[in-house]
């Protein structure tokens, strides 16, 4: 009677799909619960605690189990043909229907169509009718086809620009939504702490006060939207012995509570984020999915979050398989389970094993309390009924007014937006740039056309939509451009690169983009070759094959050169520095990543970007983020005497330097900014007091410019040892040409303090020394704030 009831329901619902009906969750019938008749979980008035408690009583064992395992769209949906296998949904229901994954490179409207199949079954053929979360990616866009493609995290965190982060999650959201997908695996705030890690571009970069920054902007973009962020990869990943993927991490709580975890509980509690995955790696060797300290003690107790913790794709699996924690062959799914559910790992991921359909099991044995298992289902619940999804469960729009919604001009100016104010100007020897338009342009180089650079995380065959930096170069110019590809970007074959010096040789000037490259969602997987992306880890960060002897070639032509680095990390090759007439960075871009260069290199936009990542001059003097401990990164440098060919040895190192290249927060403009005069409103200050930190910027050129004003703190005395500085504070401001602008930025003191000697966190009297400039490395002031 259950599949005939259904099945008449799903024809009702077809024939509303056709008339073009569909997902309005305010009618009866449409995907909404029958009024609350009493039941106080289907009541909107009732605060959400009651409801929790009130649908929990009501749950069996089952419904419960259910909740805890995700499900998979693809068990109904032929990703092939779009057919509908109605008992593939039935069978992944009865177990899997707290959530269900939809991240397949298919037609808009099949997701859109087979996310109300399992809505609509939810609602109308269980016994109690609980909304489905809809899970997918979207670090920097709806992973569906044709959906807006925004820059890298680690582009859009060089515009320090907050809002339009912002607005880039509210669109995410909205093209979400629009196929009825209310929950998105983002935003990243690991940190970008070691270089040789695959997964760099998915970050906002190696700051903590920045990554905790864009975390947040994202998660309320995206929240006001009606769709859950699921912030990411909790906590600690990011830094793997060797830059391997999943590698261990090394490293102990204080650096956990100091450096890891701030940027996550800026996103997670300011932000209001109603979900947490859980990391691979494990933290001083305890895997993170089993980490009772981490995602009990703090998570919950300490910073009091009310929401559920999931497991990332076969994560607990690796308990057995990968940490030898328990049998892997096969898997002891009863091990894992008792390892992971009462560590505070609410809800299990596929890809695995799907451990939890033990816990009827081993609640009979008593090897389970069943209060674990409601404490679980009862963060999934609240999460669901303080999002009002049994209000709302379906909220995508009718077919006919998607294009209204996915891909809209707004959002195609967003991205282009974002991607120019994220766009890095590292070099600009005797103002080369901005170009003049009518200059004959030669564009060389294996990132410059035939495909879009984007980093992953994009649906399959992404690559071939998007306007490349040679398009964009040739719709702005007014002049001749010409191009010539030089080499492969993965090919040691120099045959090419000839011709492209007698193309550059040509041109007024010529445009060389090389840099790294990933690959989409399919491609990367499939093991197809690529630099960066998750699993694509690198121990060397210099350029891949010929493109170092195509740039060599091209600067050896007597044109004037424009290196363009496109990638989704730092490269290493600091001659190019010294060779370059200019030198931009555009960490992987969006779709609209063309123009943006184009608007960068024409001066359209006077370049704003500030590096959200240091640039080492060499993988070996890797970590190198700027908020090193004192005491660290002692300084006799060696290296090549340019002038006399020499060799001179020195100590730190032999033959070279553990300073970065260019330093985190590091960026030029087409205008000149000077600071002066850094004053705070109160020289002496108390734990609850909040001081402004103000600053003179004058614009000393003759173009209007926007800057990044950074602020960073140190502790001049300390009963441990700290970082030499930290960022505290920034705020991007637009000055026009010959003014002046005091920039304030507020500090609040509660903020400067460390986890002492009993691991306790105290703001600890003394003086902190405040400066404020265009990076880490460039600052003024100070000025001395005494704590009391």
């Amino acid at each position: 009677m259950a599949l005939r009831h259904f099945l008449l329901s799903l024809l009702a619902s077809s024939s509303v799909l056709a008339a073009d009906d569909r997902g309005h969750g305010n009618q009866p019938g449409h995907g909404k619960p029958n009024p609350s008749n009493g039941v106080v979980y289907k009541d909107p008035t009732a605060d959400v605690e009651s409801r929790v408690k009130d649908l929990l009583s009501r749950m069996t064992l089952s419904d419960k189990v259910s909740q805890l395992m995700q499900g998979d769209v693809g068990n109904w949906m032929n990703s092939t043909t779009n057919a509908f296998n109605v008992s593939g949904l039935i069978d992944s229901m009865a177990s899997k229907s707290g959530s269900f994954y939809v991240g397949y490179p298919v037609p808009q409207q099949w997701i859109a169509e087979n996310v109300k199949k399992g809505q609509d079954y939810l609602l109308h053929n269980t016994t109690l009718g609980i909304p489905a979360f809809v899970q997918s990616e979207g670090i920097h866009g709806f992973l569906i086809e044709n959906a807006t493609i925004f820059n890298s995290p680690i582009a859009y965190a060089c515009s320090f620009n907050p809002d339009l982060v912002e607005k880039m999650a509210y669109a995410i959201a909205q093209e979400s939504l629009a196929l009825g997908v209310n929950q998105i695996f983002a935003p990243v705030v690991d940190l970008a702490r070691e270089l040789r890690f695959g997964r760099v571009e998915e970050t906002f970069g190696e700051d903590v006060h920045l990554s905790g920054e864009m975390g947040y902007s994202y998660v309320k973009g995206l929240q006001a939207g009606n769709v859950s962020a699921m912030v990411k990869h909790f906590a600690g990943f990011s830094m793997p012995e060797q830059g391997l993927n999943t590698g261990p991490v090394h490293g102990g709580e204080r650096e956990m509570r100091t450096t890891w975890l701030p940027p996550f509980k800026r996103t997670i509690m300011d932000g209001g984020a109603y979900s947490v995955m859980s990391a691979y790696d494990s933290y001083d060797g305890i895997p993170a999915v089993m980490d009772h300290h981490l995602m009990t003690e703090i998570l919950r107790e300490e910073w009091g979050y009310q929401y559920f913790v999931m497991s990332d794709a076969g994560g607990t699996d690796r308990l057995c398989n990968a940490f030898k924690m328990c049998r892997s062959d096969p898997i002891d799914s009863e091990a894992v389970t008792k390892y992971v559910l009462p560590a505070g790992n609410d809800v299990e991921m596929g890809g695995g094993s799907f451990n939890f359909k033990t816990i009827p099991a081993l609640i009979e044995s008593k090897e389970l309390d069943i209060k674990t298992v409601d404490t679980a289902v009862s963060r999934v619940l609240r999460a669901k009924f303080a999002m009002g999804l049994f209000e709302n469960p379906y909220l995508a729009a009718p077919a006919n007014k998607t294009s209204k919604l996915i891909h809209t001009p707004e959002h195609i100016k967003l991205a282009r937006e974002l991607d120019a104010e994220s766009i890095v100007l590292l070099e600009n020897n005797n103002n080369l740039l901005p170009l003049k338009k009518d200059a004959n342009i030669a564009v060389i180089g294996p990132m410059a056309d035939g495909f879009m650079n984007y980093g992953d995380y994009v649906v399959h065959l992404s690559q071939y939509r998007g306007i490349t930096p040679l398009a964009g170069i040739q719709s702005a110019s007014t002049g001749t451009v010409t191009y010539a590809k030089g080499c492969e970007r993965w090919s040691n074959d120099e045959s090419a690169i000839p011709a492209a010096a007698s193309v550059a040789s040509a041109a007024d000037i010529a445009v060389v983009v090389v840099g790294t490259w990933s690959r989409d969602q399919n491609e990367l997987w499939a093991g197809l070759n690529a630099t960066t992306g998750e699993h694509v880890d690198v121990n060397s960060l210099n350029l891949v094959g010929a493109q170092a002897a195509l740039v060599r070639a091209i600067l050896e032509t007597d044109t004037p050169t424009v290196v363009v680095f496109s990638s989704g990390k730092p490269v290493t090759e600091p001659w190019i520095s010294k060779k370059a007439a200019a030198l931009v960075q555009q960490f992987y871009p969006g779709e609209e990543g063309g123009n943006a260069l184009a608007d960068v290199l024409f001066g359209d936009v006077n370049p704003s970007g500030k590096l959200s990542v240091g640039i080492p001059t060499d993988v070996g003097s890797l970590p190198i983020f700027y908020d090193y401990l004192n005491s660290g990164r002692s300084l006799e440098a060696g290296g090549l005497n340019e002038t006399t060919g020499e060799l001179e040895f020195g100590h730190q190192y032999v033959l070279g330097t553990p300073v970065p290249l260019y330093e985190f927060g590091y960026g030029k403009s087409y205008s000149t900014f000077v600071y002066s005069n850094v004053t705070l409103s109160q020289e002496t200050a108390k734990k609850g007091d909040t001081v402004t930190a103000k600053v003179t910027v004058t614009n000393a050129s003759g173009r209007d410019g926007q800057e990044v004003v950074q602020l960073y703190v140190s502790d001049l005395i300390a009963s441990i040892t700290v970082p030499n500085k930290v960022l505290k504070g920034f705020k991007k401001v637009m000055i026009k040409a010959g003014e002046s602008l005091e920039v304030e930025i507020p500090v609040k003191v509660e903020e400067l303090g460390l986890w002492n000697i009993k691991m306790q966190y105290v703001v600890e009297a003394g003086e902190f020394e405040i400066n404020m400039g265009t990076s880490s490395a460039n600052l003024t002031g100070p000025a001395i704030l005494t704590v009391q």
